[in-house]
């Protein structure tokens, strides 16, 4: 076996742990199962059918129960950049196995503390950062592996674990909360995911030093779009690029926040009149799971062909209309129409999350990406704000309508910039 392949079999065996390890880190995706069980009017009835599986919880309010959320997910973002670090300097190994065992750690405070203030510090402080550590070691090293001509499919591929997490781990989520309570689908989830992120983080490693990928027949293209100069952290922070890519990231982000936070609930109202749909409203989750991971794979995909601009450009636009048509699709109860805006909106966020790391890495290069995207993903963690303003809008207002508008012009703005970008080139003192 040659060099050449013996290396393109590393580099594929690390871009599977990597979608392993998103697959348990991607129990975000899956939050909206958990926020249905934790509502005032859903959590005392689960409570009397369930014998008191769920004694101990105290109700909590559409915002109380979007905060855990929002708090894992500005966590996330913000360990990334520590978790960058800790990727490009030591091994991408040590930051998968503490994403795990921080992971682990926070769903079994947040199943015993049985609080709301449990779940902030459970889930969304301990949680988001173990999902921060373990994604910014998972990414990069895979990338490091291949040219620029697969850089998009290779990133959606390992991100599209990530996304497709809520395929399984909706329905899963369902039925232990069901058989075990809240608390104990926590627990039981989090000691799961601990062993396999572990394990699966033994199998990252980075090429040796001077390692250079084989040129592939695309590598021609799009090669204004791509640097072949690896800029520092400190040098991409003074690039206007920078702040545009975290503006892009957020635009993007938060529309599929939006929608995943309250997948569940809207499927509940959609489908009043159909009582199997209503009954197992996980579905939309786990669908958008679906279409979640195969938009970051094949947005990627296409990306490495058409370019990353033009890519976010037909993602953004199509998102954009169906998150306006969301609310009347809604208040017509036409439940085929809803999995297709919403199916849009989860093709576009995964999208964007396979786009963002191509974009850091064609404009700033592959060597230091674990940091330099983990600073450029911090848009993502500014996102959130948006999926929790939409929960005090809700108590406010008793309707999502005017945040899907909001998140509808935070896009197509982003749209907007995504066209304006260049690649940076560095200027030599």
């Amino acid at each position: 076996m040659s060099d050449q392949q013996s290396a393109a079999r590393r580099g594929i065996v690390v871009t599977l742990a990597g979608m392993a390890i998103n697959l348990c880190l991607g129990i975000l995706y899956a939050w909206s199962v958990w926020k249905k069980a934790l509502l005032a009017d859903k959590l005392h009835h689960a409570g009397e059918m369930m014998g008191g599986l769920n004694q101990g919880w105290h109700y909590l309010s559409d915002a109380q129960s979007t905060w855990a959320y929002a708090v894992c997910g500005i966590v996330f973002a913000l360990s990334m950049i520590p978790g960058g670090k800790i990727q490009d300097k030591f091994s991408p190994r040590l930051g998968a196995t503490l994403g795990g065992l921080l992971l682990a750690t926070g769903c079994i405070v947040a199943g015993l503390l049985k609080s709301y203030t449990g779940l902030l510090l459970g889930f969304g402080l301990l949680g988001g950062a173990g999902m921060g550590l373990g994604y910014a070691a998972a990414t990069p090293a895979a990338v490091r592996w291949f040219g620029p001509e697969k850089r998009g499919l290779i990133v959606g591929a390992v991100v599209a674990g990530y996304g497709g997490a809520a395929i399984y781990i909706s329905p899963l989520a369902t039925a232990l909360i069901h058989s075990y309570g809240i608390s104990g689908s926590f627990i039981s989830l989090g000691i799961l995911f601990a062993v396999v992120v572990v394990i699966a983080g033994r199998l990252l490693q980075l090429p040796p030093e001077g390692y250079v990928p084989a040129a592939g027949a695309q590598a021609s293209r799009n090669e204004s779009t791509r640097t072949t100069t690896n800029w520092t952290a400190q040098q991409m922070l003074g690039t206007w690029q920078f702040y545009a890519l975290v503006f892009i990231f957020m635009g993007s982000a938060q529309s599929g926040l939006l929608v995943i936070a309250n997948a569940t609930k809207v499927l509940n109202e959609t489908a009043k009149s159909v009582p199997f749909l209503a009954g197992a409203a996980w579905l939309l989750a786990s669908f958008g799971g679906f279409v979640n991971a195969a938009g970051r794979v094949s947005t990627g995909l296409y990306s490495d062909k058409i370019g990353r601009s033009r890519a976010f450009l037909i993602n953004g636009l199509v998102s954009a209309i169906c998150l306006i048509a969301t609310p009347t699709v809604m208040k017509q109860q036409n439940v085929a129409l809803l999995f297709v805006v919403v199916g849009v909106a989860y093709w576009q966020y995964g999208g964007g999350l396979a786009l963002l790391p191509a974009f850091t890495a064609d404009f700033f290069g592959p060597k230091n990406m674990g940091l330099n995207y983990g600073l450029v993903f911090t848009g993502w963690g500014i996102a959130f704000f948006v999926p929790q303003l939409a929960g005090y809008i809700k108590d406010a207002t008793h309707t999502l309508d005017p945040a899907f508008y909001l998140s509808a012009a935070l896009l197509l703005a982003a749209v907007v910039v995504s066209q304006l970008l260049r690649r940076p080139e560095m200027k030599i003192p």
